[in-house]
């Protein structure tokens, strides 16, 4: 029996006077699970039904109390837009380089720490933790100044270590995109390096106690073993971290001040913010925003599909 069934049941029975410990539970958990519902309507259902209405309309500074519907005309001139593929193709670069050397270096750092031979392992989680730990607002403004082109601290490294030229990090586009990226990577590791950890934690000692009498390396008990192992607390992590890049507004509106320079940094997340909130094209910003409400969806249920593997 359904729980829906069940529920109706026990109201039936309540109203017909056969109140039972169990039917009382569930018509009191159901109440109080009310006041939650409403809440979540009023803050998640109504703004998300207003957004898809006014990607139908006109939406503007000038028009924002006598905005009219113009059907598809929005979604048209989304797709219509050059900027529009541009900004799609640099976010799609974006988020998979990103997810991808978090996941590495997570990973790594992981594998690394669950060592028996590490020693101080509180005072390593400590300090790798820090990035996930700093408020963004703080860490992007920070390696901001950091790849400043003449006093930052990177050209300064670069310089003495390696014997580098000053590079423009801030004003040219492919390297403020790049130092952009980095400063992401750095933010978003340690989320992934915890989930590993535990995943690790999780696999009995014994397994690769019989994987080295079997004679298998360290690389095939990583292969065979701990991958295979660590998929299913993996897949759901790597799948937030695709989101949470692909929506990462915070560091390219902090680092690069808004996209620049000339708006060369923009990803979908922070183009969107731009065009709704300092060009007040509010139709137009919510016909893109679902947009990339599908895009992502349809991305993150294709990956999931592909991390799953044959059945």
């Amino acid at each position: 029996m359904k729980k829906d069934d069940q529920l109706a049941e026990a109201v039936a029975l309540a109203a017909a006077g056969g109140w039972d410990p169990a039917a009382r539970r569930r018509v009191f958990l159901a109440f109080c699970l009310l006041p939650a519902l409403a809440l979540l309507a009023i803050v998640l259902v109504y703004p998300l039904f207003y957004n898809v209405m006014l990607s139908f309309s006109d939406a503007s500074m000038d028009r924002i109390r006598d905005w009219q519907f113009t059907g598809v005309s929005q979604y048209l001139l989304v797709f219509r837009d050059e900027q529009f593929w541009v900004i799609l193709g640099k976010t799609v670069v974006w988020t998979a380089v990103s997810t991808f050397l978090q996941v590495a270096i997570g990973l790594a750092l992981a594998v690394v720490l669950h060592q028996d031979f590490i020693r101080g392992r509180p005072a390593w989680h400590f300090f790798l933790l820090l990035p996930w730990a700093m408020p963004q607002y703080i860490a992007a403004l920070t390696w901001r100044g950091m790849f400043h082109g003449e006093n930052g601290a990177v050209n300064q490294f670069l310089g003495k270590t390696l014997g580098l030229p000053p590079i423009e990090w801030l004003t040219s586009p492919f390297e403020a995109f790049a130092a952009a990226t980095l400063v992401n990577v750095w933010m978003g590791f340690p989320f992934m390096m915890v989930v590993a950890l535990v995943g690790l934690r999780s696999i009995p000692p014994a397994l690769y106690e019989a994987a080295m009498l079997d004679g298998a390396s360290t690389w095939t008990q990583f292969v065979r073993l701990t991958a295979p192992l660590l998929r299913p607390v993996m897949l759901p992590a790597t799948t937030l971290g695709l989101i949470w890049n692909f929506n990462n507004l915070n560091v390219i509106w902090l680092f690069s001040n808004g996209g620049e320079p000339g708006d060369s940094t923009h990803i979908l997340a922070s183009y969107l913010y731009k065009t709704a909130f300092t060009y007040h094209q509010f139709g137009w910003s919510a016909a893109l925003s679902v947009v990339i409400f599908a895009i992502l969806f349809l991305a993150v249920q294709a990956f999931l599909q592909a991390g799953r593997g044959p059945r």
